[in-house]
Parts: structure tokens; C-alpha cells; sequence
């Protein structure tokens, strides 16, 4: 079965999780990747290895599989012109470099559209490739800091910030990363245009705050924190302890509010003008449910929840139509979820080194993908002998 990107070639130069995701997307999808790494000891996630894995750890192989492995020193003038030789047979060059570096190798868009003049060049960074902070260093939770992300999350306003537990934007701008290029791709193909890419950090975190950013550009509402409440504001959409642990619900509609005070025993709140705005909650057009007393009603469903257990009322309420969810632990999910049919997954397994190393895969299916790559993450410069031959160069295997 074909692959939807067949055809193209991919230069990837880029490193840790925001590059390699983009072009492990692209990968997957069957483009052609060539990963350039430093021929001493590769990209940094090559360096969490145990023995059994050699130079292809599992976290290494998550994000490059599918991947040619090119080791070339661009700083050297033979290396970087290497990489220009090999960029005229691309389609696509990604680097996730600071601001500027690239171009003291000959490296940067303008150089690699001299010699490719339809190239789709990305360039991936913390801030952008303009302006003062540009040429900053950033990290995940340090660009959650900055943006606002980290005082959106904790319960009341004088928390201390709260980061996200995962770096959400490193995956995030890999995600948007993947779908600029192959947009710019299309475009390629329909009108014969190169285009350059400027995917940043702190672009990929507003747009994962849309909604609050946009309403703050719009009317200058600062987002408030709402700790595990959703975001519709209704007074039901939150998250509390059970007998057994915490259960999430979104009651957010009229009809799921009386559904869930039906199965809890609290139907008199439906009538109950301190506990609710009636004439919004009653209307015929509906919408969501707006309390007036939020700190009481909250206060009647912590209690109504206590004694609950959450395993039971995430079936129950499911089953009247409430949204619900007991709170689980990622592993537990993946559990739960791993070989059953309560919910559809993608399931992508990749073989190295004689071990599997299983992958949620990229977010969506499609009926006809291909499926995942064949093979796992090549080591280090497995692919130098074949490359350089190909550019009629000599072919050098690092040390």
C-alpha cells in the first residue's frame, strides 16, 4: 500500500524532540528523511541509551524511525557543502538551530534556495527567527513560563505557577511543523513555489491557549485559573474526589445538568433559584448552565461525590448521557485501552536492536496510510556509504 508523501526527500537537521517530531510525521508518512547528525556520538537523544539498546535508544527511535542516518560535520567547509550537494535533490530542509547559526555553514534559506530554488526550508525555534528575543534559548517549560502557560494551570490565583507535565509545546511545534510543510508542499506541486517556514515555540503555545489568547487579543480578558474545572465555565464541568479517587464530569448542558443531579440524588437544585440562573438554565435555546452561586453548588456535589465511587459513576453517567471520566494514570490507560475494544488506537511498533519499541503513532488513522515504517532508527551514519556515493562523493564511514 502506497504512503501519501512517496517521493519526497526530506534533509533533517534538526535535534531533540521539536525537528525530529515534525519530521518523523513526514517520515511515517512515507517521505524520504535523511537525519544529519555530528559524526561524534550523533544527536543528544542518541545519549540515553542503556547497553542492550547500542546507539539507538527507544526515545531515540520513537521520534526517528523510519529515518537514514547521515553523520556530517557541517562545521567543516567539506561537510556543509556536502549538505548543499545533497539539498539540490531535496524537497524539504528542516533545522530547529538558534537564529543565525545555520547560516555561518552556508546553510541557512537563502544559500540552500540558490542551489534548490523550490526548496520548503523550515526552520524551527524558541522565538521566532526576528526580533530581540530571537536569538534566545529555549525550553519547554521555560517557554511556558513565558507565555502565560504556567499561570493558567493551579487552582486559586495566588498558586505558585504550574507547568504542564510533559513538554506539550516541543510536541505541539513538531505537529504544526509537520502540517506547514506538507501545505507548502502542496502548494509546490500546484504552482512550482518553494516556500520558508518560521515555526516557533511561543507561535505553537498560543495556539494550544487559542480560545484564551484570542479573547484576550479581542476584548483584553485575562484568563483566569479554573484548576481542573472545563473550560465552558459551567458550574458541573469539574473534577472531584470520590471514595476511590477522582472522577471528571461535563455537565455543561441543561439536560446532562438534570441527568447528572438524577443519578446523584440532588434533583431540587434544578429548582433551586441561589444554586442557579433559572431563567438561562430553562430557556428553549439551552446553552450552558450559569450558576449563582458557584461556591454553594460546588459545595452540594463535592458531598454528593464523596461517597461515590468513581469507577461506577463514570459508568453510570456515561450511560444518561454525562460526559465522564474517572482519573487515571497515563500507564493505567494505556492498560486499559492495550488490546481491547473500548476504544480504536494506533498501534506502531518498531524493531531494533531485537527489541520492540511501540509507539501511539501519529494522532490520527487513516484508511489507507500504509501503515508504519518497516524498520526502526538506523545508527549512527548507517546510511553515509550509500549518500555520499550516490553525490559521487567518496564514501567515509565516521569514527
Amino acid at each position: 500500500m502506497s504512503k501519501p508523501l512517496e517521493g519526497v526527500r526530506v534533509i533533517d537537521m534538526s535535534h531533540v524532540i521539536a525537528g525530529p517530531l515534525a519530521s518523523f510525521y513526514l517520515a511515517q508518512l512515507g517521505a524520504e528523511v535523511i537525519k544529519v547528525e555530528p559524526p561524534q556520538g550523533g544527536e543528544v537523544m542518541r545519549v540515553g541509551k542503556v547497553p542492550a539498546e547500542g546507539d539507538t535508544p527507544a526515545g531515540y527511535v520513537a521520534l526517528n524511525a523510519g529515518k537514514r542516518s547521515l553523520a556530517l560535520d557541517i562545521r567543516t567547509p567539506q561537510g556543509a557543502q556536502t549538505l548543499r550537494d545533497l539539498a539540490q535533490t531535496a524537497d524539504v530542509f528542516i533545522e530547529n538551530f538558534r537564529p543565525g547559526v545555520v547560516a555561518k555553514y552556508g546553510l541557512d534559506y537563502e544559500a540552500v534556495k540558490a542551489v534548490k530554488p523550490d526548496i520548503v526550508y523550515c526552520s524551527i525555534s524558541g522565538y521566532g527567527q526576528a526580533g530581540e528575543w530571537a536569538g534566545r534559548g529555549a525550553y519547554d517549560h521555560v517557554v511556558q513560563a513565558l507565555t502565560g502557560m504556567m499561570m493558567m494551570s493551579g487552582e486559586r490565583p495566588d498558586d505558585p505557577p504550574v507547568k504542564v507535565g510533559f513538554p506539550v509545546i516541543d510536541v505541539a511545534v513538531g505537529m504544526l511543523g509537520a502540517l506547514s510543510v506538507t501545505a507548502a508542499l502542496h502548494r509546490r506541486d500546484r504552482e512550482g513555489l518553494g516556500q520558508y517556514i518560521d515555526a516557533s515555540m511561543v507561535q505553537a503555545s498560543l495556539m494550544l491557549m487559542y480560545p484564551n489568547a484570542s479573547a484576550f487579543l479581542t476584548s483584553g480578558i485575562e484568563p483566569q485559573r479554573v484548576g481542573n474545572r472545563g473550560y465552558t465555565g459551567s458550574p458541573t464541568a469539574d473534577t472531584y474526589r470520590c471514595a476511590d479517587g477522582w472522577l471528571s464530569t461535563a455537565a455543561n448542558t441543561p439536560a446532562q445538568f438534570r441527568a447528572l443531579t438524577t443519578v446523584l440524588g440532588l434533583q431540587d437544585l434544578c429548582d433551586d433559584g441561589r444554586a442557579l440562573d433559572l431563567a438561562s438554565f430553562n430557556a428553549p435555546a439551552g446553552g450552558f448552565v450559569v450558576a449563582k452561586d458557584l461556591d454553594y453548588l460546588r459545595n452540594c456535589f463535592r458531598d454528593a461525590f464523596a461517597g461515590q465511587s468513581a469507577a461506577d459513576m463514570e459508568v453510570r453517567l456515561n450511560a444518561v448521557g454525562v460526559p465522564a471520566a474517572r482519573v487515571r494514570r497515563l500507564g493505567e490507560f494505556l492498560r486499559e485501552t492495550d488490546g481491547t475494544d473500548c476504544v480504536t488506537l494506533p498501534d506502531y511498533r518498531f524493531t531494533q536492536n531485537g527489541h520492540t519499541v511501540r509507539t501511539p503513532g501519529l494522532g490520527f488513522s487513516m484508511a489507507d496510510d500504509g501503515g508504519p515504517s518497516a524498520q526502526g532508527a538506523e545508527s549512527l551514519g548507517q546510511s553515509n556509504a550509500a549518500l555520499l556515493a550516490e553525490l559521487g562523493a567518496q564514501a567515509v564511514t565516521p569514527r
